[in-house]
């Protein structure tokens, strides 16, 4: 038996589901569920939404491991970031500009603060990362049942 430790690879991926009225229900791979709201004056996610909060999060996440990989995760109190942006004019709809603030509270120097957010958002954050590399997509389209539709 290897002495080495057994990875534990977390079901990623989502599926909408969308009447012909309503707003999307969504289900991640491990039963996860979020209810979209598109409505301004809604509570809730909004896609967009879900966007920034996967981009927040994982930037979170990735400046904790910066700190750890940097030996100072003692020294880390917490980590808040907050992610806007501006959609670009004209089409494609796109998002042309992602804000993002850190705030990274600890026993730091400004200097280790910004290492921290850059180690997160250019080496760690697989969100970040995928978002700039612009990912291939590829498509399938069926019926229903999976399959594909006879036609009209």
């Amino acid at each position: 038996m290897s002495s080495a430790a057994t990875i534990k690879v977390r079901p990623t991926g989502a599926t909408a589901t969308l009447g012909r009225t309503g707003f999307p229900h969504i289900v991640s791979e491990t039963g996860g569920v979020i209810d979209v709201r598109t409505g301004a004056a809604e509570a809730g996610f909004n896609p967009l939404d879900l966007l920034y909060a996967s981009l927040s999060a994982c930037l979170a996440m990735s400046a904790r491991i910066a700190a750890s990989r940097l030996g100072m995760l003692d020294r880390l109190t917490s980590v808040t970031v907050h992610v806007t942006g501006s959609k670009a004019p004209g089409e494609p709809s796109r998002i042309a500009r992602f804000d993002i603030e850190f705030r990274i509270a600890g026993d730091f120097a400004e200097a280790t603060r910004e290492e921290i957010a850059r180690l997160a958002e250019s080496e760690i954050c697989t969100v970040s990362n995928t978002i700039k590399d612009q990912p291939d997509f590829a498509i399938t389209v069926g019926g229903p049942d999976g399959g594909h539709d006879a036609g009209a």
